[in-house]
């Protein structure tokens, strides 16, 4: 074990898109566990969308970071020293940790990790929190039933690749949108997707859509927002399901831009539009993460992960977000 740790701070929060200036690497001793508690050298580390909201100074669903906190995020790593019962040195366990080298970590908080099922890096996407997101943002607020065609947007990320493969699983038709040809390809050729559109070269999201759903939308599962969602609003069938997830086409601007207005479009269809945060089926996270395990195991629900190299390489990660540079969940490896 090393005599100190670096961990990542906040330097300064960001004006717009945020850029390396907003992040600070600092060296200090590594903490010690208190009764209950457990020092975890962190492996994988993980950077998600809705981590740019914490680095705003307003009230949101998940608490601001101050100034020159260090930052917290979805984490897998060994157990080092235990002052719990639940653990002993050298288990894997995934929670809610640091972005560092070490973490303390709340037995009572975290949850062990098999690689027998998937391996570690799993635990942070199609088996943690992106996974349980999609499971039950999908089934409780689209409510798929066979035959319904769904439609997701930011498909080829954590999210809305576990949302259209369990779609599929349901009967249903599944089209995604995404950033680049090997992202639509990876899509339908390996998630079994129905169609995809890549929507950095397409001009007319109405007029794709027309071609991929002829009969219109019965689900849409709304991971960007902007120009693809006031697109796929105008083909939503009677008694269709939104569920907003994210907008992360909006989470870097300091204005949002003024679209058509859209709940005219939901008059005709009766649609009903719900927002979703994956923390309000907290009671229910083991059940959905042993059923995502099943699928993993059965090979029915494949799962991709883009890794960077090194703790000193977490900011750049997270930014990449931001530029699309990931197929599936980003994580950062932290250590072997």
């Amino acid at each position: 074990m090393r005599d100190s740790n670096r961990a990542w701070h906040l330097a300064k929060r960001p004006d717009g898109e945020p850029d390396p200036d907003c992040f600070e690497l600092r060296e200090s001793d590594v903490p010690e566990p208190n009764v209950g508690e457990l020092l975890v050298r962190i492996k994988y580390l993980s950077v998600d969308p809705y981590m740019r909201g914490r680095m705003r100074d307003a009230e949101s669903y998940a608490e601001p970071w101050e100034v020159d906190d260090v930052l917290r995020g979805g984490i897998v790593g060994e157990v080092v020293e235990s002052e719990s019962d639940q653990f002993e040195a050298g288990d894997l366990v995934t929670g809610n940790g640091t972005w560092a080298e070490y973490s303390i970590l709340d037995a009572d908080d975290v949850a062990p990790v098999d690689p027998g099922i998937a391996d570690p890096e799993a635990y942070l996407g199609v088996l943690g929190m992106p996974g349980r997101t999609a499971y039950f943002g999908l089934l409780e607020v689209g409510e798929p039933q066979p035959g319904d065609t769904v439609v997701v947007s930011g498909a080829a990320g954590a999210v809305g690749s576990v949302v259209g493969q369990i779609a599929k699983l349901n009967g249903c038709r599944v089209v995604g949108f995404a950033g680049s040809d090997e992202k639509t390809t990876w899509l339908t050729d390996e998630l079994g997707f129905d169609a995809a559109i890549n929507y950095k070269t397409t001009d007319d999201y109405r007029a794709e859509l027309d071609d991929v759903v002829p009969e219109g939308v019965d689900v849409y599962f709304d991971n960007v927002g902007g120009p693809i969602t006031d697109a796929v609003f105008t083909k939503l069938n009677l008694d269709a399901r939104v569920a907003v997830c994210g907008q992360i086409a909006h989470y870097n601007d300091e204005d949002v831009p003024m679209g058509p207005r859209k709940l005219p479009l939901l008059i005709a269809p009766r649609a009903r539009v719900q927002g979703l945060l994956v923390s309000d089926y907290a009671t229910r996270f083991e059940d959905g993460t042993e059923q995502l395990g099943k699928w993993v195991a059965a090979g029915e629900l494949q799962h991709r992960e883009t890794v960077v190299e090194g703790l000193e390489n977490a900011p750049d990660a997270f930014l990449g977000l931001f530029a699309g540079d990931n197929i599936g969940k980003q994580v950062v490896r932290v250590s072997e």
